[in-house]
């Protein structure tokens, strides 16, 4: 019989390994004896797996421990527990203690030096059937732990039914748990090193979470993985015409309880609205699970796990084929700068900094609340690639744009002298933080051709889209954070003060083809009082249309990728607020329903005319004609294919009409232009000023430095987009 510390330690949920005692084990003698902790039961009784024929009873000592020698058995057999509860049921199970080890060590020991990149496929829980037995195999990462059960719906919640078994190589915990199916709640409790027993976890690989303000996993069943249809990397190409919808799910509509919709919700919807109005791609706010609300998804736990706000993961990845079918690319916000500090997450996980930077001054963001992975363990690098993997693999999804990039890369992001700690050779790089972007982007690359990754990135590190072969960080975008500021602060600028701000609109051009920019007129400039884009305008109410519509008109001229915020192709006007829906009824007026129109013809131009999408991140395909008309707040330029397709950008940032204004044309242009695209058009809600449809023919007249020129009416306030007639 086992003896009296050994029941002690198994009832108060501290024995060292449970698997050396429960279940079936011989003693000294050879003799067979079988026991079980099971917390509630009446009585239990052994099976034959093979036929069902009843071999003893085990004896109740206390509390729920059951033991007995097994009769006339001296060779371990296949048994089942027959259990009579305290509550009358009755059921036949399988023995999770029955079960030896199920991770192979090689993977294990790949996983603790950082050579396995893909954890999440043998860490977390995952239906399997072992042994014909159909059951979940349940691991976790939790090294410094003293003890780990896993705990839910299957068993009570009760930490004492299913502590799990210990490896040692990489400090992983595993059982398999029988009878347990697709649904089931679960989380991991944890006893730290020192005894204290923590709060109940989260699992960190979780597929699938339950449905916020709980913060339980849920058991996800297995899906085939999704790969990125071959067509989309010609889509995704940096040649390509790359216009992006970004979305908020949330709060793009709501169903008619004021709720969430669901994915198949958005799908019958979003993916036709935004292919409608010409967008390529939409990118989602993270859609990975986050407790709050109010984060929009940017302080995420479930590194794996779409949200339960929208339904299943089946869901999510029905939604990416919807949009794929439209032609539609999809892009997923992934966050792995920080994380948030909920019991319930990855905050000292099992007693330790296990996930996070161990000292303050590395491993915590004042700013946001939150924590910083600790990039440099081999175990988080690979918990993070693994995400990224994912994501791309499970869902087919076309790229990631990865957030808060900067914060990532400077150990001093937002922290005064003396409050942050230098790299090993003295300098403020997080070293740690640019080998595994370099890492996570060398591997999609490698693995997943035609996906892609953009950073948001607000600093001037260098080579941020150039390849890791050459030292860049490997990723294939980067937003243009100084383009947005910039032109956004000479856009707010009243017309009459323009001239002193000139060069807000021209600097942007000096670095333009550095990186791989995608212009980004994104959430963050429509929230935390900033007010939405036509709040920002100046003027009365028809300036305020004007402008926004000339600031767009000149946005889809530049070179660059383009990216808008939701509600923004319809100039909502005001903030963006989380918890509504966007104001769809603006459309009934015509001004709003003008910028949409105006959207949707900007996204057919820019698709349409290779002279604006194909040399986006060249310095070829562009040139200014215009850049230095600072009295009269006027701006021009060629953009070009390299295939001798051109077009000409004019705007004019006053509310005065030019009359027969002088633009000089380079010699290799076209004899004759005409308007494609003018933002003052009647269509759009403008006075309809321009050009018409009649061809503008060059003259030999001097100007600008060219011998040719064509005279133009400029209306006010607007940009126009001439092609060769």
């Amino acid at each position: 019989m086992l003896a009296q510390g050994d029941i002690a330690a198994l009832l108060e949920a501290r024995h060292a390994d449970p698997f050396a005692v429960l279940g079936l084990h011989a003693d000294a003698d050879g003799k067979l004896w079988l026991r079980a902790l099971l917390p509630g039961a009446e009585s239990v009784e052994v099976l034959d797996a093979a036929n069902g024929r009843a071999l003893t009873d085990l004896l109740h000592h206390r509390d729920g421990f059951f033991e007995a020698r097994v009769p006339l058995r001296r060779k371990r057999f296949d048994y089942r527990l027959r259990v009579r509860w305290q509550s009358g049921e009755t059921g036949t199970y399988c023995d999770a203690y029955a079960f030896g080890p199920q991770l192979d060590e090689d993977q294990l020991a790949d996983f603790r030096d950082g050579r396995e990149l893909r954890p999440h496929t043998f860490l977390g829980a995952h239906p399997c059937t072992i042994a014909g037995i159909d059951g979940v195999r349940f691991a976790v990462w939790a090294p410094n732990a003293r003890r780990v059960s896993v705990v839910g719906d299957f068993n009570g919640w009760d930490g004492r039914r299913h502590p799990m078994r210990l490896r040692h190589t990489a400090g992983v915990w595993e059982i398999f748990v029988p009878h347990v199916v697709t649904g089931d709640l679960y989380k991991f409790e944890l006893i730290a090193g020192d005894g204290t027993l923590l709060p109940a976890k989260a699992d960190p690989f979780a597929r699938a979470s339950e449905l916020r303000p709980g913060t339980a996993s849920r058991v996800a069943a297995p899906m085939p993985p999704r790969m990125l249809p071959p067509e989309r990397a010609a889509a995704n190409d940096r040649h390509a015409p790359i216009s992006i919808y970004e979305v908020h799910p949330g709060s793009w509509r709501r169903d008619a309880h004021d709720g969430f919709p669901d994915w198949d919700a958005l799908a019958a919807q979003l993916p036709a609205y935004a292919a409608d109005l010409g967008f390529t791609h939409i990118e989602l706010l993270p859609v990975s699970e986050h407790p709050f609300d109010g984060s929009w998804g940017y302080q995420t736990l479930g590194m794996f796990a779409p949200t339960a706000r929208f339904g299943a993961p089946e869901g999510f990845a029905r939604f990416v084929d919807a949009c794929h079918a439209r032609g539609l690319g999809v892009l997923i916000d992934w966050v792995p700068a920080h994380f948030p500090k909920d019991a319930h997450g990855l905050a000292r996980f099992d007693g330790t900094a296990l996930f996070e930077y161990a000292d303050p001054k590395e491993g915590e963001h004042r700013d946001w609340g939150t924590l910083i992975y600790n990039f440099g363990r081999t175990e988080v690098r690979a918990f993070l690639a693994g995400s990224a993997l994912h994501w791309l693999e499970q869902y087919g999804i076309d790229g990631l744009r990865v957030d808060a990039v900067a914060s990532m890369l400077y150990r001093d992001y937002s922290r005064n002298e003396g409050e942050w700690i230098p790299n090993a050779f003295g300098g403020r790089e997080n070293l740690e933080a640019i080998s595994l972007l370099q890492t996570i982007n060398a591997r999609i690359g490698g693995d997943m051709p035609g996906a892609i990754t953009l950073a948001e990135e607000s600093t001037s590190f260098p080579g941020v889209s150039a390849p890791t072969h050459v030292g860049g960080l490997g990723f294939h975008y980067k937003w243009n954070m100084g383009w947005m500021n910039d032109t956004l602060r000479y856009v707010h600028e009243d017309p009459v003060h323009r001239r002193w701000h000139h060069d807000l609109m021209t600097f942007g051009l000096v670095y333009a083809f550095s990186e791989n920019f995608v212009l980004p007129l994104s959430h963050d400039e429509v929230v935390h009082g900033k007010g939405s884009l036509l709040q920002k305008m100046p003027g009365d109410d028809w300036q305020r249309f004007a402008n926004l519509r000339a600031y767009l008109g000149f946005m889809w001229g530049h070179p660059g990728k383009k990216l808008l915020f939701m509600g923004q192709e319809f100039a909502q006007p005001h903030e963006w607020r989380h918890d509504e829906a966007l104001p769809w009824h603006l459309l009934e007026d015509v001004r709003h329903a003008g910028m949409r129109d105006l959207v949707r013809d900007l996204n057919r131009v820019y698709r349409d005319i290779p002279a604006l999408h194909r040399l986006d991140c060249v310095a070829a395909g562009f040139a200014w004609l215009v850049g230095d008309d600072r009295d009269q707040s006027v701006f021009a330029w060629i953009r070009r294919d390299g295939d001798g397709g051109s077009a000409l950008v004019i705007c004019n940032f006053t509310p005065v009409p030019r009359q027969g204004y002088r633009l000089g044309v380079p010699d290799d242009g076209a004899a004759a232009w005409r308007e494609a695209l003018n933002t003052d058009s009647r269509h759009y809600g403008g006075s309809d000023l321009g050009n018409g449809a009649q061809a503008l023919h060059v003259e030999q007249v001097p100007a600008g430095g060219h011998a040719r020129s064509l005279a133009l009416t400029l209306p006010p306030l607007s940009t126009l987009i001439l092609v060769p007639a």
